[in-house]
């Protein structure tokens, strides 16, 4: 088998990257270990940068998403007994925010390939990436019991964080910067309507809480939690108590529902340079991982994939390759901006372990400089609806 990219990994990096290409004419193939089920039904981030919002419109994938997302011009910062609005899209110079769910995203993408009949293999076992150190590199894997090899021209490693691409680089070449938090997210999804209309992100002494929503009938409430904290240890009412407690306002009522999902999920900062080796180029959480308090993570995927298509394009059409040596160096301006962002969002709300008075007071004085100066909440807004400058 042969074609110019392969694509490892069908979420939302590998899909959006096969539909760019597929826009200009260049032929890739898709790779997934996960049956189609699974991709499409695994809850992730649901907040869109505008950015993210217009490639997917460009993309001819964004009919649903216009239909269905929910647009919020500013989120709330709650904090010693109140909660104060930042309103994004007046400080950011008219740019919002879209709430779509990644899961949708990756759906609509799905059925954009399979609708335009190209190749897209799911269950694909035992991927391997080999003769990176040639021209041709070759993605092997078994499906439906037989063995492929296929030859590529580029090679893009969009299978996550614990995926086979970033391990095939031989050792040596990576450097990685890593901050593994001490507390994690307990997270459900709940079927109530949501009891806000833009998001909430709570400071509290018995830890943070964050209200979202996924649709008009569909809340997505998470809780700080510790990273070992087993899910028995949380029965729903124990959570809604908990959700009660951080969240109460004075003339505000937090709505209950039943819990449809629920789950922890550890945090961590991370991420590789160079984000390519040779012909294998890597993108979203296979090359970094972000906090998912600055609401990053899926954004930082889209951004990185469109980058490497524009390269990939321009070195099909020039045979220059400047703009493909340049990805690495250029996508990671980006990722540390957004690496800052998560971190700063994260320790001003989450409770420190092992902190004391001291820095709960550092983090009540800063979220009050945030919601009390124009210029700090104008650098929040421009940084959480997505920088263009970059």
């Amino acid at each position: 088998m042969r074609t110019q990219v392969g694509i490892v990994g069908a979420g939302p990096a590998g899909l959006t990257l096969a539909r760019l290409l597929e826009i200009a004419g260049i032929e890739s193939v898709l790779l997934e270990d996960r049956s189609r089920d699974y991709v499409e039904h695994r809850i992730r981030a649901g907040v869109l940068e505008q950015g993210t919002v217009e490639l997917l419109r460009a993309a001819g994938v964004g009919e649903r998403m216009d239909r269905e997302g929910i647009v919020h011009h500013g989120i709330n910062l709650q904090f010693d007994g109140e909660r104060h609005y930042v309103p994004l899209t007046e400080l950011s110079g008219g740019r919002s925010i879209v709430i779509y769910g990644q899961t949708e995203v990756v759906k609509d993408l799905v059925a954009a390939r399979i609708d335009s009949g190209l190749a897209l293999v799911f269950e694909a076992d035992g991927v391997r990436v080999e003769q990176l150190e040639t021209d041709r590199p070759r993605l092997r894997f078994k499906h439906a019991g037989e063995e492929h090899e296929l030859e590529c021209d580029v090679v893009a490693g969009c299978d996550g964080f614990h995926g086979v691409c970033r391990p095939s680089i031989p050792g040596g070449v990576l450097e990685t910067f890593e901050r593994v938090y001490p507390f994690a997210w307990l997270g459900i999804l709940a079927a109530v309507a949501p009891s806000i209309d833009e998001l909430v992100y709570a400071h509290h002494d018995r830890g943070f809480a964050l209200l979202s929503l996924r649709s008009p009938d569909l809340s997505r409430y998470y809780l700080q939690c510790r990273p070992e904290e087993p899910l028995e240890d949380w029965p729903d009412e124990r959570i809604w108590e908990e959700l009660q407690l951080r969240t109460a306002l004075e003339g505000w009522t937090l709505h209950e529902g039943p819990v449809l999902e629920k789950g922890v999920t550890g945090m961590r900062s991370f991420v590789v340079e160079p984000m390519q080796y040779r012909r294998l180029f890597l993108a979203g959480d296979a090359a970094h991982i972000v906090p998912p308090t600055g609401a990053k993570g899926l954004n930082l995927a889209i951004a990185d994939v469109r980058v490497l298509a524009d390269a990939i394009v321009d070195w099909y059409s020039t045979g220059s390759t400047t703009s493909l040596d340049s990805y690495s160096a250029t996508c990671l301006r980006r990722v540390w901006r957004a690496e800052h962002f998560s971190a700063w969002m994260t320790t001003m709300l989450h409770k420190l372990e092992g902190g004391d008075g001291f820095d709960a007071r550092l983090q009540l004085s800063l979220l009050r400089y945030v919601t009390s100066s124009e210029a700090a909440a104008t650098s929040l807004a421009e940084n959480y609806v997505g920088l263009t400058t970059l």
